[in-house]
């Protein structure tokens, strides 16, 4: 209408029909003098944008359509997404369940596989793509090959479902009930089918599963009954529940009951599978899980060499404190054990058991106050992080941990696990304090909270790609954890007057060996055949953990496989990125863009990362809709 002012009459004065013409007219001269040319560039530009828009609604219509397929057919799957009312279904494990998940596997294989044929992919949707081939050709090969549900009974737990139901999500008390009243109704045929898809489990397996679903039954006599006892319902309403928990109960009950008599039978006879996968099995999971760019023998190698480096690093440090540590002694000859006295010296420097919880929480503002100040990463402080004490059905596989939010649940809460301490086990607790003395319960902070898991899985979260939200890669996740230890460490976390501490130093490199260690003992355990007392001496002796440290991970690794490789895969490919942009970038190199970038890609296996990133800041990367 501004073009309007520019005519020499005024329109008032005008008859209405001349007036609507000159106003057409001049509007119409006006846009024709106002819009470009397009040029044949221009135009082919304009017609790729609208193509690229088109693959874009193509593809994210083909992905939505898998997670529905995926969701209704792996409820637990959307629970973990942040779709918590799908924990209301509980599938029985069931032979005809396992073969549709093959189906599953192989028909969506097919589709996905078909779609670069019909569309011209992007870098991000190439990803994507990559991600999903890789998810469901590790599903299919499990339930075919692996077969875990047979020897590993830990997978049959309904505890986890029911938490979802009982604390996550926006729902009313009389909402949760309904839920859990359904979930309830399915526990007996769950744990049915589950003892008959049970043969010859691994011991260890089999204890574990004894004692979390023991655990579990916390949840039914205490969580349930209270939020009963919260809720408005008809007194017969409130009847049926509960008597569809007391049935639970006594399914778990009997289940657990099946799993002793399992385990007696095998403790007089010898039996029970081994919980070692082999060579041949180890390295399928491997390429599955781990995703890095070394297979699984390169990465053992390459950590034997960083043990050596770690040891020579922590020897010299040793030499250092040495004389105040133990003035006028003489340092022990073998290096090693100089280096067991300084670190069992320093140990003594740690939290009484009750202010163990404690202290941890008082460490989260600290370290949230670092990153901000020395300009790390940006935080959200919008978003609820909570210390409290691992649940009883989650225990038994890592002292302390990480339970976040899926994607599809941004506001929900993420909580810091942290094993309880028991006062009566005196010696334990003091081993287990001595492990995560005053500055080694800072690394685990920084590792599980801020800026390691917790930071990560929030930037996870917003994401552009759903893909690389839902289907994240552990080497990264963990990877990323280990990575932001040197971060705090490098950016001067835990100086002493503005200088570096020494104790600090090696209490980190002590810890950076179990990292390195984390990958030979698995490795050496389920490929090489390696005996708890040859692990418990590598643990103890050359990686100079506690006892109880030692006796905890000899147990891990025994109800896990190729998990404790994901640290120092996932690590050393970060850092080898970080230095290869460095290289490139010289001084425009900045480490909080770099840190925000790489964060961006949601939980992408880092070495599809790296290719990302790398393309980028050599300016030959296509245009991505999504990373």
């Amino acid at each position: 209408m501004k073009n309007m002012t520019t005519l020499p009459v005024k329109l008032k004065a005008l008859p209405t029909r001349l007036a609507l013409l000159l106003c057409l007219g001049a509007s119409l001269t006006a846009s024709a003098l106002a819009a470009p040319v397009k040029t044949p560039e221009a135009q082919a530009r304009h017609a790729e944008r609208d193509r690229a828009a088109q693959v874009q609604h193509t593809f994210d219509a083909e992905v939505d359509a898998f997670l529905t397929a995926y969701w209704q057919l792996l409820p637990e799957a959307a629970s973990v997404a942040g779709r918590y009312e799908a924990s209301a279904h509980l599938p029985a494990p069931t032979e005809a369940r396992r073969q549709g998940l093959i189906r599953f596997a192989q028909q969506w294989l097919s589709r996905l596989q078909a779609l670069p044929a019909r569309l011209q992919l992007d870098e991000g949707q190439t990803g994507d793509l990559a991600l999903l081939v890789n998810h469901l050709q590790n599903l299919r090969w499990s339930q075919e090959r692996f077969r875990s549900e047979v020897w590993d009974p830990t997978g049959y737990n309904v505890a986890d479902g029911f938490s979802d139901l009982l604390n996550k999500g926006d729902f009313t008390p009389a909402q949760r009930v309904q839920m859990i009243d359904r979930r309830l109704q399915q526990v007996p045929a769950f744990y049915r089918a589950a003892l008959q898809q049970i043969k010859d489990p691994a011991a260890p397996l089999l204890k574990m599963a004894i004692s979390q679903n023991k655990g579990g039954l916390e949840l039914f006599s205490h969580d349930i009954a209270d939020l009963l006892q919260r809720t408005d319902l008809e007194p017969s309403n409130r009847a049926r529940v509960l008597q569809h928990r007391d049935t639970a109960v006594r399914a778990i009950q009997q289940f657990v009951t099946a799993l002793e008599a399992i385990d007696a039978r095998q403790t007089r006879d010898g039996s029970g599978r081994s919980f070692r996968i082999g060579r041949e099995a180890y390295a399928q999971k491997f390429a599955y899980e781990i995703q890095a760019t070394v297979d699984a023998p390169t990465l053992y190698q390459r950590a034997l060499n960083e043990k050596a480096r770690l040891q020579q690093a922590m020897s010299e440090l040793a030499d250092g404190l040495w004389p105040q540590l133990f003035p006028g002694e003489a340092p022990a000859t073998n290096r090693l054990d100089k280096i067991a006295r300084v670190i069992d010296k320093l140990a003594e420097n740690h939290v009484s058991p009750a202010g163990y919880i404690d202290d941890i929480r008082a460490q989260l503002p600290a370290l949230a106050a670092w990153v901000q100040s020395h300009d790390l990463l940006d935080l959200d402080p919008s978003k609820p992080l909570q210390v409290r004490e691992t649940p009883a059905y989650m225990r038994g596989l890592a002292g302390a941990s990480i339970s976040a939010p899926g994607p599809l649940d941004p506001q929900g809460v993420t909580y810091y696990n942290v094993d309880p301490l028991d006062p009566a086990q005196t010696e334990k607790t003091e081993s287990y304090l001595r492990e995560y003395n005053h500055w080694a319960l800072q690394v685990l902070s920084i590792h599980e909270a801020i800026p390691g898991h917790y930071v990560q899985l929030l930037h996870a979260n917003k994401s552009p790609s759903k893909v690389k939200s839902l289907f994240g890669n552990g080497a990264m996740v963990e990877g990323w954890a280990v990575y932001s230890e040197r971060m705090m460490m490098e950016s001067g976390w835990g100086q002493v007057d503005g200088k570096p501490s020494p104790e600090m130093g090696l209490m980190y490199a002590k810890w950076n060996l179990r990292v390195v260690c984390n990958t030979l003992l698995d490795y050496s355990v389920h490929v090489l055949g390696m005996s708890e007392a040859d692990a418990l001496h590598l643990l103890e002796k050359e990686a100079f953990q506690s006892h109880t440290e030692a006796t905890e991970k000899w147990h891990r690794v025994q109800v896990s496989s190729v998990q404790l490789t994901s640290y120092f895969a996932g690590f050393s490919e970060i850092l080898a990125l970080r230095d290869q942009l460095k290289a490139i970038q010289g001084p425009a190199f900045n480490l909080k863009a770099f840190h925000e970038e790489f964060l961006s890609y949601g939980s992408a296996p880092v070495a599809m990362v790296a290719r990302q990133m790398l393309a980028r800041a050599q300016g030959t990367s296509l245009p991505t809709s999504s990373r």
